[in-house]
């Protein structure tokens, strides 16, 4: 696979080896910044339109500065002149990241923002995994539920920490819970719990990031007169459920294959995983 050798930075290319970024950055030094992963599928930049959207209220949120070229006509040239550059294709992850520009400590000297897009080549179209993960909960930090919680924000701790336990834990994947004790997301993905053929996914007042795949998965079952139901989910929940699959931008859709001492089907996430393919064409 190609690697990345170019990125682009306030809608400049310019070399990943090339020093852009101060020690003063206060992504680095606070977390203060957004981000976007979105996917190319067959040369197909998926649902742009919907992650530049999530992009600009998280920048409400934070009170950020929009500037007018961040917009999607605008962005999908600059991810295209960076794919082409880079050799990537037909298969790309792109990264979209927005931070505050330096200045202050805490509180910021300037609401102004740059924006950095990165890519890096994947190695094919969405693809279900052909194990089910083995998933437990991660408890010992609880993820509190406010007006940050929807948004994909840099500051990724918890996630991270998340991350570890999973790796000590020997699992594929960790679900986490809220302030009320519920279950929200996974380290990376929303989740979908299906039941005698009824979809349940927490709604975003659970705390769980509004993921891109989230609501296309969403929108299929509607189009395919699937139901779906947002209710906060438990552990009676998910050992209750058929099949649970998680869902976000990159891989589209993983199957969970154990969870404690059940397992699962998936039967569903395989008929998502095809229609998504088929919106890629």
């Amino acid at each position: 696979m190609a690697k990345d050798k170019y990125c682009i930075l306030n809608g400049h290319l310019i070399s990943i080896y090339e020093p852009s970024v101060s020690f003063n950055n206060r992504a680095f030094r606070y977390g203060d910044s957004l981000f976007e992963t979105i996917r190319i599928c067959n040369n197909k930049i998926m649902f742009l339109r919907d992650h530049i959207t999530r992009l600009k209220l998280g920048m409400t949120v934070l009170r950020m500065n929009l500037p007018a070229e961040l917009n999607t006509e605008n962005i999908q040239e600059f991810i295209g002149q960076l794919v082409k550059h880079n050799s990537h294709a037909p298969h790309v992850r792109i990264r979209l990241t927005v931070f505050r520009n330096e200045g202050g400590y805490y509180t910021p000297d300037t609401n102004d923002i740059s924006f950095l897009i990165e890519s890096e080549e994947l190695p094919g179209p969405y693809e279900l995994n052909q194990k089910g993960y083995w998933v437990d909960i991660y408890a010992d930090i609880k993820k509190s539920i406010n007006k940050l919680s929807n948004i994909k924000s840099g500051n990724s701790l918890m996630y991270v920490m998340a991350g570890i336990a999973k790796q000590s834990m020997k699992l594929d994947e960790c679900f986490l819970i809220n302030e009320n004790g519920t279950i929200c997301e996974s380290i990376s993905s929303n989740i979908f719990v299906v039941k005698n053929g009824t979809l349940y996914t927490a709604p975003l007042t659970e705390g769980c990031v509004a993921g891109i795949m989230r609501k296309q998965i969403m929108s299929l079952a509607t189009e395919n007169k699937i139901l779906t139901f947002e209710s906060p989910i438990t552990t009676y929940t998910l050992m209750n459920g058929d099949e649970i699959f998680l869902t976000n931008a990159i891989h589209g859709i993983q199957w969970v294959g154990q969870f404690k001492e059940k397992f699962y089907t998936n039967k569903l996430s395989l008929f998502f995983i095809d229609k998504l393919n088929k919106l890629a064409v």
